[in-house]
């Protein structure tokens, strides 16, 4: 055999050192791999814990023009007397800095035998907690109104709300649950500070003594009535049932004041909106209630109005 001829040979590669390169080859491949498919800090958090998921926004992201949302028709129906070009049916805008969260209305119309005074208002409730919707927040809200204003089967007053809902009213404050607040009336309009609706009713509150709020509980100290306008199950405070998501009626007569009045309020949730309804009438003859069938069935009328106008 040559020199050259075996070193050649004394270089190439016995059997048993390619099978031990070949094995450690294979180890070290599957040592990556393994360690590739080991769980590290992150794997698997997002789907553990996942990510936050908001609750679902309430169905009205705008609110119908207040003084625009009550028909000539119906206007001159719940406030007659007026001449049919009167401005008074034009009706007063509530101030707010945010018509798409809060907007209002009000009309008055005076006549010899009295007056009549006609308020809405449209709130959008939105919530800040993203773990309660839109809708589960105004239906807290409706209801803090319904228990203020001692409605039958009204459910207890929700406990005192979170910092979050707290912000869940318009401007951040929260809701005052006044159950007949007008526009302007309540800590939690944006930007709403309109007194004007109690400045010209007389001395609404001044003697501090109101009806019990049934129909006719101080018909016989206001010197009797030319109606037979009893308090029953059709005309008494009530909750609504075929109006909006919830609803509810109030009916509260006044004989302490310089004059006597019926004030009609409705109050009814529709999705993230609630809508509220004043309507009073007032008169300086004790021995002429004011009806509370005819007052009722007018504020209903409207209201299913306003449920159309939601909806448009």
């Amino acid at each position: 055999m040559q020199p050259a001829q075996r070193r050649a040979y004394e270089r190439r590669p016995t059997p048993a050192v390619a099978v031990l390169i070949t094995v450690l080859a294979a180890a070290g491949l599957g040592g990556c791999t393994g360690s590739d498919s080991t769980p590290g800090p992150d794997d698997g958090a997002s789907g553990a814990s996942g990510t936050a998921v908001s609750a679902e926004p309430g169905r009205y992201r705008t609110l119908p023009e207040a003084c625009g949302a009550v028909s000539r028709k119906n206007l001159q129906a719940l406030l007659p007397g007026a001449e049919q070009g009167d401005k008074a049916y034009e009706g007063q805008a509530a101030v707010t800095y945010d018509i798409d969260r809060r907007d209002g209305c009000r009309w008055k119309v005076e006549t010899p035998s009295g007056t009549r005074y006609l308020t809405i208002d449209f709130q959008r409730v939105v919530s800040y907690d993203p773990s309660v919707s839109d809708d589960d927040r105004a239906q807290e809200t409706y209801e803090e109104k319904a228990t203020a204003a001692d409605i039958p089967d009204a459910t207890s007053s929700p406990s005192t709300p979170s910092a979050s809902s707290s912000r869940s009213e318009s401007g951040g404050a929260s809701d005052s649950g006044s159950s007949s607040a007008s526009p302007g009336s309540s800590s939690d309009e944006p930007g709403k500070g309109d007194n004007s609706n109690k400045s010209d009713r007389g001395d609404k509150t001044g003697s501090g003594d109101k009806g019990t709020g049934t129909p006719s509980s101080e018909a016989d100290a206001s010197g009797g009535s030319d109606e037979s306008d009893t308090a029953s199950a059709d005309t008494a405070p009530r909750r609504l049932d075929d109006l909006g998501d919830d609803a509810f009626l109030n009916d509260q007569l006044i004989t302490k004041d310089s004059g006597i009045h019926r004030d009609i309020t409705v109050v009814f949730r529709s999705s993230n909106v609630i809508a509220t309804i004043e309507y009073d009438q007032w008169t300086t003859d004790k021995k002429h209630i004011p009806s509370s069938q005819e007052l009722q069935e007018k504020a209903q009328d409207l209201a299913d109005e306003l449920t159309g106008r939601l909806n448009e």
